[in-house]
């Protein structure tokens, strides 16, 4: 039975990250977040549940404002190409429902499955706003405390740099 909520926050308390966590109506979309969140402090995130094309499964983790070209993505990983994975590969890997991916949700995935990615700008942004395995709460934590969390639950992060939306498009040649 996968881990909930409540179990994540046992569990950070545990490992000594504090997380401050405030509840909301739930959100599914960066959009709604940015709506709805108010003042919160911190970092906000969006987190991507991807399916490459040979059945592998990843979780990226960028901050809300990040470009993410699936494409520049596979590139970067040497994987092949990206689709978004269904909702019911989430919930049998992850144990959660769309609009509530986050990293916490690595807890769950026992066999291993799952490869976490994130952006290098999440690691120099102090905190971070993450959905605790449900998108109806919003928890912070330190970058580092993330790190930390990941290693403890056995997904350590792979680390890339996606472009900016200015480097991307600067690569472009113009047709003449």
């Amino acid at each position: 039975m996968p881990m909930d909520s409540r179990c994540l926050m046992a569990l950070l308390d545990e490992l000594g990250i504090a997380h401050p966590t405030v509840e909301h109506p739930p959100l599914r979309t960066v959009e709604d977040s940015r709506r709805l969140r108010g003042n919160l402090a911190g970092g906000h995130v969006k987190n991507l549940f991807l399916k490459d094309k040979k059945g592998g499964y990843w979780l990226l983790a960028a901050l809300e404002q990040t470009t993410v070209d699936l494409r520049v993505v596979a590139t970067l990983l040497g994987s092949p190409r990206f689709s978004f994975a269904k909702a019911g590969d989430l919930a049998e890997i992850l144990g959660i429902i769309p609009g509530a991916v986050s990293p916490f949700a690595a807890v769950n995935d026992v066999d291993g499955r799952v490869r976490v990615v994130l952006d290098q700008p999440l690691l120099e942004t102090p905190l971070l706003n993450f959905h605790p395995l449900r998108n109806d709460r919003t928890t912070t934590i330190a970058s580092a405390d993330l790190l930390r969390f990941l290693a403890a639950v056995d997904h350590p992060p792979q680390i890339i740099h996606l472009p900016s939306q200015t480097t991307v498009l600067a690569s472009v040649t113009p047709i003449a």
